[in-house]
């Protein structure tokens, strides 16, 4: 991919600072005053802390976008899009016919993208400030909700995913990209927030109303799952 080698010269090769493992999720909870501070204006450091490092999303982003299988003219929501890495990718796999809608409660990640995309080039992106309980995007408008090691940071689970939900066409499909845990194992630091494995995950998003269609095998994913749901159509 071209865009995925102007990624890579984009981002510092030196290892992550203390801290930047694979707990600073794209679309973790807002980064605190003094961190804006110090680093508004350096986007190496923000591309260090949140994308490069060791974590998976970012080493398996290829096999990622592949598995979520975007089409030219899609509409794509990247719900908890962080420093956009994912929506980067999402763009120019839509094409200049389709559009992806970077989503997040930071306002900092939100220029971050904006910057990065116009860098890029892409005209297909649209930067959307969420809020705690909504992803604030319009009924009925998206193809594909992607979130990727952002859900287990949701405060009101139920509230966020019933305005994806929403938000999505009938027939519309959601994409998550989330750590699993062995229920009884001692859970690492980086993995704190999550609550529950794939079955709770499954479990919560079907009440909603989802309908699980596909979980599959996604090279370079062993500590995160792929799963893929999709919201029924007026006819079913």
């Amino acid at each position: 991919m071209i865009l995925t080698a102007m990624l890579l010269a984009a981002c510092t090769e030196q290892p992550a600072p203390a801290g930047a493992g694979a707990d600073n999720a794209a679309g973790a909870p807002a980064a605190s005053d003094e961190e804006i501070d110090d680093d508004s204006d350096n986007i190496d450091v923000w591309l260090e802390r949140l994308e490069v490092g060791s974590r998976e999303i970012y080493s398996a982003r290829e096999a990622v976008v592949r598995a979520v299988g975007l089409g030219e003219g899609d509409v794509v929501a990247d719900v908890g899009a962080g420093t956009g890495l994912y929506t980067l990718l999402f763009a120019e796999a839509v094409g200049v016919s389709g559009r992806v809608f970077a989503e997040d409660i930071e306002p900092l990640f939100l220029d971050l993208v904006n910057r990065r995309a116009a860098d890029l080039g892409f005209d297909n992106v649209t930067a959307v400030l969420g809020r705690e309980a909504s992803v604030t995007l319009p009924a009925e408008t998206i193809d594909v909700v992607f979130i990727a090691d952002s859900y287990h940071y949701f405060d009101d689970r139920e509230a966020i995913m019933r305005t994806i939900y929403d938000a999505l066409k009938p027939n519309g499909q959601l994409v998550l990209v989330e750590f699993d845990i062995v229920p009884g194992e001692a859970k690492p630091d980086y993995k704190s927030h999550v609550r529950f494995g794939k079955a709770g995950v499954i479990s919560e998003i079907e009440f909603i109303g989802f309908k699980l269609v596909a979980e599959p095998a996604v090279d370079g994913l062993e500590e995160n799952y792929l799963v893929k749901f999709k919201k029924p159509g007026d006819l079913e």
